[in-house]
């Protein structure tokens, strides 16, 4: 799908955006002519090795690098001055490292993703796209708490009484983002050790990055204001994506792993739409729109909740085989 209409002359901040999310979403702004990009960021060692990533390429030109946090109003109302698209991409998202401390995920995926909000509509800001997590349907851990919360923020009439068009994209595992398993896995065969797998029956959902972008794209051209897009995906065991992966880096079949158990506050499977969301859901060939209930009628909400939910353990699952295919087509396997 093309979307150089909302792409195009467009200035566009990303916050967070030395992430993977960022990383990807340069390569994908790459096809199209925006006028600028903002890289937000409060780490500037990692927003120098992304220019420099970055420097071969033509679109190089157009990025600019700024050093803030979402935390700081101020500075983020400055940075602001003249942007069409905000991608609220800023977030802490490791659930071992939130579990021990919940407050700092407080002030960044809460406080932080208000103080983005609100700078957005103090500054005109013509659209912006949260991004969302599986961990915030039915949330058991902090981290999924407060990006829960998060969303129920930017989705909030509070907030929607402007000119600014607020919306969510919500997705589960990410192939290949930042904080992903697989170096981790490398160094276990590489020591010829058995790869740490955290229950038998985890399932997780298996969207690559740029199929989350293009998400995001979706949602910057369809969203009217309220919504939550879900990208629709397959699942597969964990078990059995350690195991694809380890036959394609050594060649043998059915490698050992090893049960090490759940974390603290990890979930055994993915959703990515709860049963009750079920009740004000427009289904889409390729995704979901969660529409907000204060939109809807009184019918519509008082109908049976006769849906199941979106869960990663329900959906189709991937083979061995279509798991190697989907890594080599990733590049997984160097």
């Amino acid at each position: 799908m093309d979307y150089s209409k909302y792409l195009n002359n467009k200035t566009i901040l990303i916050t967070g955006g030395t992430g993977s999310f960022g990383h990807q979403m340069i390569h994908e702004l790459s096809s199209y002519r925006p006028k600028s990009i903002i890289i937000y960021s409060r780490d500037e060692d990692k927003q120098h090795k992304m220019k420099e990533s970055f420097s071969e390429m033509s679109i190089s030109k157009k990025i600019k690098f700024v050093i803030g946090d979402v935390r700081d109003y101020d500075r983020i109302f400055t940075v602001c001055k003249n942007v069409d698209i905000i991608f609220q991409a800023a977030a802490l998202k490791q659930v071992p490292s939130v579990e021990l401390h919940p407050m700092e995920a407080v002030k960044t995926n809460i406080l932080g993703a208000y103080n983005v909000a609100k700078a957005a509509v103090a500054r005109n800001v013509k659209h912006v796209i949260a991004i969302s997590t599986d961990k915030a349907v039915k949330p058991v851990n902090a981290m999924g708490m407060t990006k829960a919360v998060q969303e129920k923020l930017i989705l909030s009439d509070e907030l929607s009484n402007n000119n600014t068009i607020f919306s969510c994209v919500r997705y589960g595992n990410v192939l290949g983002s930042r904080g992903s398993i697989i170096p981790l896995w490398d160094s276990k065969i590489q020591q010829n050790k058995p790869l740490p797998i955290t229950h038998p029956d985890m399932t997780r959902f298996m969207l690559t990055l740029s199929q989350a972008i293009d998400l995001v794209f979706y949602s910057l051209k369809y969203a009217k204001g309220g919504e939550i897009f879900v990208k629709k995906a397959p699942g597969a065991k964990i078990v059995e994506l350690a195991r694809a992966y380890a036959e394609l880096k050594t060649g043998k079949k059915n490698y050992p792993v090893k049960y090490i158990g759940i974390r603290a506050g990890e979930k055994l499977h993915e959703i990515l739409v709860s049963q009750e969301e079920m009740r004000h859901v427009t289904e889409q060939k390729s995704h979901f729109v969660i529409q907000k209930e204060s939109t809807l009628d009184t019918k519509s909400l008082s109908k049976p909740i006769t849906f199941p939910e979106f869960s990663s353990s329900t959906v189709t699952h991937l083979t061995t085989t279509d798991l190697k295919k989907l890594m080599l087509t990733l590049n997984w396997i160097i």
